[in-house]
């Protein structure tokens, strides 16, 4: 693989799944967000598994940086696995106290969803048993379309949003040059990758995008564990 089309790697991949990505934003969650008319149950259950996830996702992180092959990729993942704890302490408590949610509230939901459940459970195996570059893409779905979501509902947004912390935690440039280093790692990382492990990698974004879609859905149907 030569290095320019490792540098077109990543935008294959994002092209080739434009349908479902398109299909997140016009979900009805990303929808009533940017119009501020979300309801709060709703938000609080997505709040309340954002938590449980951003506490795992931190994990596999780690584990991405556990696996790089170069100081640059140990020291983005290591980072970025702080980050997600940070904005879990940080934004979530600011979130909570301008909606008036109370952190018993919040602790209201004591276990992961099943969504919650299979993402998380999804994103460890792969960083734990695949090799790097795979792990790298199943973790990056969640920075590219999270940015790709917040700048989409910010520019959707209401004067006065209840909402506008989260959205703009995500359509912030201290967060895009994130995302723009997590994509510049999966094109490295693809560049020596023999083409099964290319083939694993876009099976493995695939995988992940899939749960973005679900993760929203779920919290706007409110949905836990059936039985």
């Amino acid at each position: 693989m030569t290095a320019s089309e490792a540098r077109l790697f990543s935008q294959q991949v994002w092209s080739e799944h434009s349908v479902l990505i398109r299909a997140i934003l016009d979900l009805p969650f990303n929808h009533e967000l940017a119009q501020g008319v979300l309801s709060l149950e709703r938000f609080v259950h997505y709040l309340a598994q954002d938590r449980f996830y951003l506490r795992r996702y931190s994990r596999a992180l780690s584990l991405c940086a556990a696996k790089s092959p170069d100081e640059a990729g140990l020291d983005f993942f290591a980072r970025s696995a702080h980050a997600a704890i940070a904005v879990e302490r940080t934004m979530h408590a600011g979130l909570l106290d301008r909606l008036g949610v109370t952190e018993r509230q919040l602790g209201d939901h004591r276990e992961l969803t099943p969504v919650c459940q299979a993402y998380t459970d999804f994103l460890l195996a792969a960083c734990f048993e695949q090799p790097y570059p795979v792990a790298i893409a199943a973790v990056l779905p969640c920075f590219w379309i999270y940015q790709e979501v917040g700048m989409t509902i910010a520019n959707r947004s209401v004067a006065g949003n209840p909402f506008q912390p989260w959205i703009d935690t995500y359509n912030d440039e201290s967060f895009a040059e994130a995302v723009r280093s997590a994509i510049h790692l999966f094109d490295e990382a693809s560049a020596s990758a023999s083409a099964s492990t290319r083939e694993s990698m876009r099976q493995a974004f695939r995988r992940s995008t899939q749960y973005e879609w679900m993760f929203w859905d779920s919290a706007y149907r409110l949905a836990g564990w059936p039985i």
